[in-house]
């Protein structure tokens, strides 16, 4: 009687699902052993954004809210950093506009111009090899040493660019000197070097199957319609990726507007120079730079943190916009 009143509380509890089915010892200890082999093919990365990421974020946010000089011990402000910057920095306005007014049109002008040279040398058909390395040999020049050819060529008085501009009848601008034209300058040095985003929509052009640009050729589709309806579903996903990389990068535009902006003043670079950035008229003041200053110049470690997690900030805010498929970047099937 005990035996069936136990069975139909075994067959109850199955019919109702509720039943716990034992895991064996070695089934565990299978798992276990799963787990750990899992966590160390990822442990790699962990660790690297552990270090490199997750421990300067959480440390940045830290001394956000201290006083702190890189000599003494930090002490807790609570929000005098946050309000010093938001409202007594005269200098963050303009290196936010900046910073932002280069994110819109750089970004946009390197992908649109990247877009249309990775066109033109796959339409191209002798001399690939030569045009593709023309392209892309300015982009392996060292940041510096091109800022500093850029400077040269666009001195209003000796550079040879007002000079040809001369000969045809037109007055060269100031370039690195006038602030209207100092960021457009900025821009066109980084149009100059875009043979890494040429490649890029080079190997993503060429991946394009043929046989759909076959199939438009005989229902009569035109260059324009073929663009719209073949090339750029197909390449969306490599814009997606240099406009996010992009932004990212221009959110952290440093060292071409330092030296574009100190040579320009004719400053001279050396060791134990401190020369505030930004010349002329603090046209080529970026966030970065302001961060450098107060971090390292000013010893202001807690206001620099807070422009540091403002960059932060707007940089994942852009992407998460980016990355939406309202936006028309990705496909709405993926």
């Amino acid at each position: 009687m005990a035996l069936s009143l136990s069975t139909s509380a075994r067959a109850g509890a199955a019919g109702t699902g509720t039943a716990k089915v034992p895991v064996s010892a070695e089934l565990r200890r299978k798992r276990n052993r799963r787990r750990l082999r899992t966590l160390g093919f990822l442990s790699p990365w962990l660790i690297g954004f552990t270090v490199f990421f997750g421990y300067p974020l959480i440390a940045t946010v830290y001394f956000s809210f201290m006083h702190y000089n890189q000599i003494k011990s930090p002490t807790f402000v609570g929000l005098r950093n946050w309000k010093y910057v938001f409202e007594q920095m005269p200098l963050f306005g303009p290196a936010l506009w900046n910073t932002l007014w280069l994110v819109v049109v750089m970004v946009a002008l390197r992908v649109v111009f990247g877009l249309g040279i990775g066109l033109l040398v796959t339409k191209i058909k002798t001399g690939v090899g030569f045009f593709r390395t023309v392209f892309y040999l300015p982009y392996l020049a060292p940041p510096v040493a091109a800022t500093v050819a850029f400077v040269f060529l666009l001195n209003p008085a000796t550079g040879p660019v007002n000079e040809v501009l001369s000969w045809v009848g037109l007055h060269g601008p100031n370039w690195f000197n006038d602030a209207n034209w100092a960021k457009p300058s900025l821009v066109m040095l980084s149009l100059w070097g875009i043979g890494d985003l040429m490649v890029i929509f080079m190997a993503s052009l060429l991946d394009v199957p043929k046989d759909q640009y076959e199939a438009a050729d005989l229902d009569g589709a035109g260059a324009v319609a073929k663009f719209r309806w073949i090339t750029w579903p197909a390449i969306t996903p490599i814009v997606l990726f240099a406009v996010v990389t992009g932004v990212v990068q221009t959110m952290q535009y440093y060292t071409q507007a330092l030296v574009a902006g100190k040579l320009a003043s004719g400053v001279s670079i050396g060791p134990g120079s401190v020369v505030q950035p930004g010349y002329p008229d603090h046209s080529t003041l970026t966030v970065p730079q302001l961060v450098y200053s107060l971090g390292f110049q000013n010893f202001n470690t807690g206001a620099a943190c807070v422009l540091s997690l403002v960059l932060f900030a707007i940089a994942m805010a852009v992407t998460v916009l980016l990355m939406r498929k309202s936006v028309g970047l990705i496909p709405a099937e993926d």
